[in-house]
């Protein structure tokens, strides 16, 4: 059959719809047809997504996701928490970090079908309204970034950090663990002195491309109760004076 006999015939069965719409019968059955396909469509668009129910920042939320989104993805392109940034997506950088029951994880290697029934904490739900978290005041205080893109995982990270400290966690390099550890208010056991090498050891999972290291430490300290090193510049200016 020739391209003009293809045209010819389309032509006819448009017309022949026009005549059978142009009846009340024919218009509430041409309708029918209409809507049967768009159901069919919007079914096709949803096959596979399932309802998650997730707890973000204090807040619920009913989404409809396929089982393999990733809660990073969840949380940038469905609800618009762009604080936690897609570094690596491999769980190498730290980028991504969020706390989860008070520990910190790499949401771009969890699925978010799995944190139901869990606690959120992204960079955003640190904040107390208008007013900064004291590890956010801390970073700020202390140089503790350059570009930012990373920092945000950092912070969670080190807000993290903290609570393992209290709850008396122990890294591949603490040292003499039963006489570097002392009770705090819970009654739990913790380090006496959070060092350099405690941070970094337990920060190593976040990575810094612009090397914004020393300040992470600095503010860590400082939230730690402890004094932080001196930045370098001001111990040369001291020592030319």
């Amino acid at each position: 059959m020739s391209n003009n006999d293809d045209r010819l015939n389309n032509a006819s069965q448009q017309g022949l719809r026009a005549q059978v719409a142009a009846t009340p019968v024919g218009a509430v059955a041409l309708a029918s047809q209409v809507k049967e396909t768009q159901d069919k469509q919007s079914v096709k668009v949803e096959v596979g997504e399932i309802t998650v129910d997730l707890n973000i920042n204090g807040e619920n939320y009913a989404l409809m996701l396929e089982p393999r989104v990733t809660l990073l993805d969840a949380l940038r392109e469905r609800l618009q928490l762009t604080g936690s940034k897609k570094g690596c997506d491999h769980g190498q950088c730290g980028a991504c970090t969020v706390i989860i029951d008070g520990q910190r994880v790499y949401s771009c290697l969890s699925l978010a079908v799995m944190q139901e029934g869990k606690e959120i904490t992204t960079i955003e739900g640190l904040t107390q309204g208008d007013d900064l978290h004291p590890m956010q005041l801390a970073f700020i205080e202390n140089d503790g970034f350059q570009c930012g893109y990373c920092t945000p995982g950092q912070i969670c990270a080190a807000v993290a950090l903290i609570d393992e400290v209290k709850q008396g966690c122990a890294s591949v390099v603490t040292e003499n663990l039963t006489e570097n550890l002392v009770d705090n208010l819970n009654g739990l056991p913790q380090l006496a002195n959070l060092s350099e090498l405690e941070i970094r050891e337990r920060m190593s999972g976040n990575l810094c491309r612009c090397s914004a290291y020393n300040g992470i430490v600095a503010a860590i300290q400082q939230i730690a109760g402890q004094i932080p090193p001196e930045p370098a510049a001001l111990v040369m200016v001291q020592g030319q004076a």
